[in-house]
Parts: structure tokens; C-alpha cells; sequence
């Protein structure tokens, strides 16, 4: 169950009962307790939208400390996120991809989900309205961070994630942590696109110019193997709440939040 939480001036939503259980890290962050100015203010994490790489860097490690995971600083990976439905594996050899937006290697490239069964690999995705999406399997331990915009998400991803997972590790369960994301009562989009929605997930009404992404993203879990009850969704919506959020569509330019997990090393 997500709670949220403050340490630090650094708000995040996240379950400490999952850590304390087996040593898995997760969190979606809210937009104060960092050092950014607007229209970024003030905990932007993400390098591609148009922010002081330096001051980027210094939220990320707020983050991370806030997270206790500051050790780990440097096996940060993220991805170049495309709205596409690529899934890469983080090993060792390309954690640290992306670990900071001034200097280092970039992030992996063309990717919109990232997955790890290695310890001390901090996964982190960014977001402004799209859907944060987090995959824990507690026996073997893996995680994923999934990007699920409409596109990704009319495509699958989450679900393709979670079975890509399931092919690899044999016995995986799988929890998800949907985090916040734009609203039906926010996203009004072209009843073409609904239509289009209506016609892969039977949870979306077809005559409508508004589109409930959560919808779709559950059944797609659903599909996939992962019940309504092994699903949390956090229910908030970007556009609502720019206060505690980035929402792209409600204010244009403007940070990112993000979803993180972390595979804590076991002694």
C-alpha cells in the first residue's frame, strides 16, 4: 500500500511495509523540496526539458538521500523515453546509463520501460500527466519502471512488461504501483482516439471525448496476469494538482516527477 511521505522537504508516495518486508525500494515524487525555478520549480528530475543540467542533478540526489539510497548514486539509470514500447533489462553492464543530466553516459536510448533483477541499480522514469507504472515481483526479486502515455499504453506495454518478466523468471508474481498520472476528467482528447481505446479495453466507453488512462492500464494488468488486488492505484490526477505535480497539459512547459524502484543489496 503506497503512503505518503516526507523527509527532508522531499515528498513521496511509496510503501514502506514492501521495504521493510524484503528490500525493495519504490516511490513516485511530488514537484516541491527542490532547487529548480520555474517553470521547473522545484524538483524537476528530468535532463530533456530545458532545465539547468546541474540543478537537475542536485534533485536527483535529494531523491536519492530522501530515499536512502544515496549509495547508489551513481548505478542511477534512466531511459531517453519516446512514448514507444521498448523494454530493456538493466545488468550491471549498463547500470549508471543516464545517472546524471551533466556529464557521464547518456541514458539508455529509445526505451519506455526498465527492468532489473540486480541489487543497488536504482530504476527512474520521468513524467508530466503520462502513467508511472511500477512492477515488483518479491520472489525472485525483480523490478521495473514502465513510461505509459496513451501510445504506450494502447500498445500494451505494461502488460507486454509484466509477461517479458514473467518468460524470464520463472515464478515471478507481480505487484503494480500506478502512480499519478492526467485524469479522464482532465484528458480530453479525439473521440477517434477513445474509439481506438474502446476497441483493445472493454472498460472504455466508446462514445466519449475523455479518456481514463487508469482504465486501460488496469485491464491491461489484468490480461497480463496481475488482478485488480495485487494493484495499487494512487488515484490522483496531474492536471488537478499542479501544486504537488507537473501536468504537461495543463501548463506547457514544466519539469518532470518520477517513478523509482531499487533492489536494496541483501548482506
Amino acid at each position: 500500500m503506497l503512503a505518503r511521505t516526507e523527509k527532508d522537504g522531499i515528498t513521496v508516495h511509496t510503501d514502506t511495509a514492501l521495504r521493510a518486508a524484503v528490500g525493495i525500494a519504490v516511490g513516485f515524487t511530488e514537484r516541491t523540496g527542490g532547487v529548480s525555478a520555474a517553470p521547473h520549480a522545484t524538483l524537476n528530475l528530468a535532463a530533456h526539458v530545458e532545465d539547468d543540467p546541474a540543478l537537475v542533478d542536485e534533485n536527483r540526489f535529494r531523491v536519492l538521500s530522501a530515499l536512502g539510497a544515496e549509495p547508489f548514486a551513481e548505478r542511477l539509470t534512466t531511459a531517453e523515453q519516446v512514448h514507444g514500447t521498448l523494454l530493456t533489462r538493466v545488468h550491471r553492464s549498463n547500470a549508471g546509463c543516464g545517472a546524471r543530466a551533466l556529464g557521464g553516459r547518456g541514458p539508455i536510448p529509445a526505451t519506455d520501460a526498465l527492468w532489473t533483477t540486480e541489487p543497488g541499480v536504482p530504476l527512474m522514469l520521468f513524467y508530466a500527466d503520462c502513467v508511472p507504472v511500477i512492477l515488483v515481483s518479491e520472489a525472485p526479486r525483480a523490478i521495473a519502471v514502465v513510461h505509459a502515455g496513451w501510445r504506450g499504453a494502447l500498445a500494451g506495454i505494461v502488460g507486454d512488461t509484466v509477461r517479458a518478466i514473467g518468460a524470464e523468471l520463472d515464478g515471478a508474481v507481480m505487484t503494480a504501483y500506478i502512480g499519478p498520472h492526467i485524469g479522464e476528467c482532465c484528458y480530453e482528447v479525439d473521440p477517434h482516439l477513445v474509439s481506438q481505446f474502446s476497441n483493445m479495453f472493454v472498460t472504455i466507453p466508446r462514445a466519449s471525448d475523455r479518456l481514463d488512462l487508469a482504465a486501460a492500464v488496469a485491464e491491461d494488468l489484468d490480461r497480463a496476469g496481475v488482478s485488480r488486488e495485487r494493484q495499487w492505484h494512487l488515484g490522483i490526477c496531474t492536471a488537478h494538482n499542479t501544486d504537488r505535480f507537473y501536468s504537461y497539459r495543463a501548463e506547457g512547459r514544466t519539469g518532470r516527477h518520477c517513478a523509482f524502484a531499487l533492489l536494496e543489496p541483501r548482506s
